[in-house]
């Protein structure tokens, strides 16, 4: 049933310093086809390289950091279809969900939140999401 002709799919590296430099060997965003997947976030600023003190100022920047991905793969907040949470503590949870909501403030991304002992850089959140690059229209479950 499958074809012997091997497809290409494109793949692009996406950068921008508008988001921290990667600390290792991994990219801040790939896009393969239609999907974009970029790296964990943590609340680096990227203009510094610094980490701000708290969960708070973390939460925004690293979500500031996404955004600026975002952009520079030509989508927005809107185009992010699933993301995936790191806390090194649960402590944190409440107030990493009402800063986030300011950002994915209706129709949530799929989302797995997990605790984890620690984090590169010291950070206290990092975020990681995938976002795909068309244009979506949300409909009805029943009409999938």
């Amino acid at each position: 049933a499958f074809s012997k002709m091997a497809s290409t799919i494109k793949r692009q590296f996406i950068h921008t310093a508008e988001a921290p430099a990667p600390v290792g060997p991994y990219s801040q965003a790939v896009r393969v086809g239609d999907i974009i997947y970029l790296s964990g976030s943590v609340g680096m600023v990227p203009e510094t390289m610094e980490m701000p003190k708290g969960i708070e100022a973390q939460t925004h920047q690293s979500l500031k950091n996404i955004g600026a991905l975002l952009k520079a793969a030509g989508v927005g907040y809107g185009n992010v279809v699933k993301s995936t949470v790191l806390l090194t503590s649960m402590d944190d949870f409440a107030t990493v969900n009402a800063i986030y909501k300011e950002y994915f403030p209706e129709k949530f991304p799929a989302r797995t939140a997990y605790q984890v002992s620690t984090l590169p850089v010291k950070a206290l959140v990092e975020i990681e999401v995938l976002a795909v690059a068309n244009k979506i229209e949300d409909v009805p479950p029943s009409s999938l």
